[in-house]
């Protein structure tokens, strides 16, 4: 199993329409068909000083196999997010887990 954690941080935080279009693209990866399950949500309420609750919304994405995130990665569904998406994000961090 191959887990893609994505963390997306907004370049306008208080600017709900850009909230909702880096919400609205990252829900179109799902219909990519090598993608098993996905997570797609903004920060739980959780609170501890282990806990960074700072980005606007993680995508966790999981797929069989590192091959199967590889044709995740050359999607046409995630080249157009990327481009339709990326001026919306001051930073995005990843973390990818082998399971």
């Amino acid at each position: 199993m191959f887990v893609h954690n994505v963390f997306f941080w907004l370049k306008e935080k208080d600017n709900e329409e850009a909230r909702q279009a880096l919400l609205a693209g990252i829900k179109s990866l799902e219909a990519i068909e090598s993608i098993e399950s996905v997570f797609i949500g903004p920060p739980a309420a959780t609170r501890r000083p282990v806990i960074d609750a700072t980005y606007d919304f993680a995508e966790i994405l999981v797929f069989a196999d590192e091959a199967a995130h590889d044709v995740y990665q050359v999607h046409p569904l995630h080249k157009k997010f990327v481009d339709e998406c990326a001026h919306l994000w001051e930073r995005v961090l990843i973390y990818d887990v082998e399971a």
